[in-house]
């Protein structure tokens, strides 16, 4: 597992993780970001034919116009305090986010840091919920966290080293 400041949209992983919303539509943010790399045209059509994604899950689609073959979309959770499930909800899209992974044969991933943006989900917790779950759930994928800004990048250092 490795952290990186870059542009995720950027990357040559064999997939990379949305961070979207569950209507998949393409928001601002990193889910805006990506459909604008991948090809808005495509992948909403894509993203239309899955329908949606519940919050917790993870779906794939191809990753057109990217480096990446493929785009995981993760639904993050809206931080309500962090007593409303959050934390587990977090956790169960970097986990179906790896699980999707490996059934579509992916060998490397990059995740940016989920529910972190518009979604207000504390920086330094989501780094800590994602490097334990992606620990505990990566088998043999190389995985990438690829963050926005230094900050965000030293969230995920420090959950490293513990």
């Amino acid at each position: 597992m490795r952290v990186i400041v870059a542009d995720i949209t950027t990357l040559e992983v064999d997939a990379i993780v949305n961070a979207a919303n569950q209507s998949l539509a393409g928001g601002g943010g990193v889910d805006g970001a990506i459909h604008r790399a991948a090809g808005r045209e495509k992948l909403q059509r894509a993203c239309r034919e899955i329908g949606g994604c519940p919050t917790g899950d993870a779906v794939v689609t191809d990753g057109f116009d990217l480096p990446a073959r493929w785009i995981i979309h993760a639904v993050g959770p809206r931080w309500k305090g962090g007593d409303r499930g959050e934390a587990d909800l977090l956790a169960s899209c970097y986990r179906r986010a790896l699980q999707e992974a490996r059934r579509i044969g992916a060998a490397s991933i990059a995740f940016p840091a989920i529910s972190t943006g518009i979604y207000g989900y504390p920086a330094e917790e989501a780094a800590h919920v994602a490097v334990a779950t992606v620990a505990e759930h990566r088998g043999k994928i190389d995985v990438t966290f690829c963050c926005f800004s230094d900050e965000s990048a030293e969230h995920h250092r420090r959950a490293l080293e513990e």
